[in-house]
């Protein structure tokens, strides 16, 4: 690939980018979960090793491949605390859980004293006394499916006091608990899964949350979608998982602290939430469904619309961390080479039309594909900056090259000034 083209900027923006500004382009890239440990069948290699990104392996080549630490210490490894870090933000006291940006980015306002619940749907097995985590997004449910069932929990939970459902991406969905009991632990679903949850269903101190998910259970064992999902050889959604509650939090934008404007393009609502809080514009694509069948091109075509209005495009893709979660190594393959290919390939061949621009890569946390779960460390990044010329000479991208590179940013508003410089007083 090296000579076929250039990383570089051609010098003014081509005939087709007539309207886009002259100043700095930044474009982040995340492939939630391509982070992971060695894989015995792959021959000791990681996915991102295995996994065939001639794009990811120039940049890293061209521009500076390091780590970034992208979970503070004693926060839980979730896709809101890392994807923020990404974004030169810090979760450490600020983010209270997931719930709130989802409720942001459905536009769900909340009013003093209201929290934000995830709730799931899922597939849980009764065996033996015991109940396992067997699906934390039953088996991706399509939207039309999950509004029955939504629409009939609403019905069947007898919820009261202003507590209210509200549907979002496939198995995604907010519940708004006004004066919900404080302390209450948040337990997510896909850190649990093939494992038993009996001891959150029987704990004393989850129990107005746990209540909530038991009820779910009689309205959704026998429920036609269910009876017909089963028929076809799919899990059942049957029950609720209630989990990453808060508040709204608050944080200054991105024009308040470097004077840039941006857009998000992401088929998850995290995301929007995010780009909602942090004064970025949601950006949602046809066929974007944050699985392994997404419209990938739709997204990186979005993505590059969006820097002809905006100084910043964010693209976000969930595959990788969707087939971890499965344990699905040949789709968490696939999902990784469709980013290079089909994301990363057209933005950076896009960027330098644009002139000077500065490009970010990376996972925001690793999701090994055998534990099914996040983990904390230091991600893999790589950063291309037009204009200013130097390259890490690194064979590839991948963990184990990042590692080898010696650096560590600390945080992300340490990776934020690397991206963006200096931030406005």
């Amino acid at each position: 690939m090296p000579g076929r083209w250039s990383l570089r900027p051609c010098g003014r923006p081509s005939a087709n980018r007539n309207n886009a500004k002259n100043n700095m382009k930044y474009a982040i890239l995340i492939g939630d979960g391509m982070g992971d440990h060695p894989v015995g069948s792959l021959g000791g290699r990681t996915p991102l090793e295995a996994a065939d990104t001639p794009n990811l392996d120039l940049l890293a080549k061209e521009g500076l491949l390091s780590r970034c630490r992208t979970v503070p210490d004693g926060m839980p490894p979730g896709s809101d605390v890392a994807i923020m870090s990404l974004m030169g933000y810090s979760a450490k006291g600020v983010l209270t859980g997931r719930g709130p940006l989802e409720a942001a980015a459905l536009g769900i306002p909340l009013k003093g004293g209201e929290l934000a619940f995830r709730l799931n749907l899922v597939t849980v097995e009764h065996k033996d006394g015991d109940v396992l985590m067997r699906n934390h997004a039953a088996g991706d449910i399509p939207m039309a499916e999950a509004k029955t069932l939504l629409k009939d929990l609403s019905d069947g939970l007898r919820l009261t006091g202003g507590q209210g459902i509200h549907q979002g991406v496939n198995y995604r969905n907010i519940f708004v608990w006004p004066g919900a009991p404080e302390g209450l632990a948040s337990i997510p679903p896909h850190d649990h899964l093939d494992k038993s949850v009996k001891g959150f269903l029987d704990d004393p101190g989850l129990a107005p949350m746990m209540d909530l998910v038991k009820a779910s259970w009689k309205i959704l064992e026998g429920h036609p979608v269910n009876r017909d999902r089963i028929a076809r050889g799919l899990p059942p959604a049957n029950s609720i998982w209630l989990w990453g509650q808060g508040t709204t939090p608050n944080v200054r934008s991105y024009s308040e602290r470097w004077g840039i404007s941006g857009a998000t393009v992401s088929a998850v609502d995290i995301i929007r939430g995010l780009a909602i809080i942090t004064g970025l514009v949601p950006i949602r694509v046809k066929g974007a469904t944050g699985d392994l069948n997404t419209n990938y091109l739709g997204k990186a075509e979005a993505g590059i619309k969006a820097l002809d209005k905006f100084d910043l495009a964010v693209v976000h893709l969930e595959a990788p961390d969707e087939c971890s979660h499965q344990g699905d190594l040949k789709g968490k393959l696939k999902a990784i080479e469709n980013y290079d290919k089909l994301i990363v390939g057209p933005i950076m061949r896009a960027l330098p039309e644009f002139g000077d621009y500065r490009l970010l890569c990376s996972c925001d946390h690793y999701t090994p594909y055998a534990l099914k779960t996040h983990t904390p460390e230091p991600v893999p990044f790589v950063l291309l900056d037009s204009a200013k010329p130097g390259a890490s000479g690194a064979p590839g991208y991948s963990e184990k090259e990042a590692l080898a590179q010696g650096g560590l940013v600390p945080d992300g508003p340490s990776l934020g000034r690397l991206l963006f410089g200096p931030e406005r007083a």
